[in-house]
Order: structure tokens, then C-alpha cells, then sequence
């Protein structure tokens, strides 16, 4: 049976990687690797300079929250950051996946040095998450207010928020305070004619 070009691809990468790679699966016409932690800046740079590989654009990078996933079978780390790399080159994608090691303080060197694009994409995941880009030459909040409190994306941050903000004539000002919402039970109401649904 002659080798796909995702064969090809799964094999380079082993290749390349070798004792770096955690897992190389590929499913649904893609390749997900998942790098260790301690390589997740070295990984990445031996995906783009591999001239197998010359993974030449960092397309995305996202944060994700595995608390509760799989109906809260999951065990592993609670915070990944997954990247999204083309080869141009090669005409190929892969999906890297690198889990945080600590849950309460989730840190992973920042990529920034590899392709400076990812800049807004890692002060993103800061932002929205609370992933620590280590070695990031700007790590500030970029979606929410600098006074905002907490990480939006992360799946115990309560749906309500903490504060909410408004407008006061007096102060001429926008001012925050404490989320005032009460919550209500709604039970809808159906209102139906004797004669519903008969014809006329």
C-alpha cells in the first residue's frame, strides 16, 4: 500500500521530534501532535528550521480549559495551549497541543522569538485564560478591561461575571461595581385558543 501524505507527514514528524513527542494522531484528514511542556519552545522551532517539515506560519494560538471535559472523565492538566502550523512549503497543516504542568499557575514559554506573529494570539490566551507566556516582551490584557477581574474563557469563571459596569450621570464616569442580577425562575407561558389547530 503506498504511503498518504499524512503517512508522510506523521513520519516526519517522529522523525524530528522523536523523544519530544507525547502522542502524533491523525484523524479526520489532520495531524494533532502533543509536545511535552519542557519542549514546547524547542519543539516549535525544530517545526519550522526541520527542512522536512518548514512549518513557515503559525496560523492560530488558542488557550483551552479541560476542567470537566469528557463529562468530567478527563484527568490530565487543566490548561493546553494548541497552535496551528502550515507549511506553505509542503502544502501541509499540523495542530500542536501543549499542556500547562501546574493548573494553578499555567506557564509555557512564549513563541514569540519563533514567529513574532503570535504577539496578540499568546496576550489572547493571557487574557482570556490566564496562560503565562514566559519570556512575552508585553504580557497584558488585550479583549478585557485592565481592571477586569479574572479569565473569562476559563470554565469555573461564573456566566453573571463579578462586576458589572455602567454609566453614572453624576460621577460623568463609567464606574464598576459588584454584578446586581437576581435570579428568577422563568416559566414560560402558553396561551391557547379552545379551538387551536381546528380548521375554520
Amino acid at each position: 500500500m503506498p504511503m498518504t501524505r499524512l503517512d508522510q507527514l506523521q513520519q516526519s514528524l517522529r522523525a524530528a521530534l522523536g523523544e519530544r513527542l507525547l502522542s502524533v494522531v491523525a484523524a479526520l484528514n489532520e495531524v494533532t501532535v502533543v509536545l511535552r511542556a519542557a519542549d514546547h519552545l524547542e519543539g516549535h522551532r525544530i517545526l519550522r528550521d526541520d527542512a522536512a517539515l518548514s512549518f513557515e506560519q503559525c496560523v492560530d494560538l488558542a488557550g483551552m480549559d479541560y476542567q470537566g471535559y469528557g463529562d468530567g472523565a478527563w484527568e490530565g492538566a487543566r490548561f493546553a495551549v494548541v497552535t496551528h502550523l502550515l507549511s506553505v512549503k509542503h502544502n501541509w497543516r499540523v495542530r500542536v497541543r501543549t499542556f500547562c504542568p501546574d493548573d494553578q499557575l499555567p506557564l509555557l514559554p512564549s513563541l514569540i522569538d519563533v514567529w513574532p506573529a503570535v504577539n496578540w494570539y499568546e496576550r489572547e490566551a493571557f487574557d482570556l485564560y490566564g496562560i503565562v507566556f514566559e519570556g512575552h516582551p508585553d504580557l497584558r490584557r488585550l479583549l478585557t478591561d485592565y481592571g477586569f477581574v479574572g479569565h473569562p474563557f476559563r470554565k469555573d469563571f461564573p456566566v453573571s461575571g463579578h462586576v458589572e459596569m455602567r454609566y453614572d450621570p453624576e460621577q460623568r464616569r463609567v464606574i464598576y461595581q459588584p454584578v446586581t442580577i437576581e435570579p428568577r425562575e422563568i416559566i414560560p407561558r402558553v396561551i391557547r385558543e379552545d379551538d387551536y389547530g381546528r380548521g375554520r
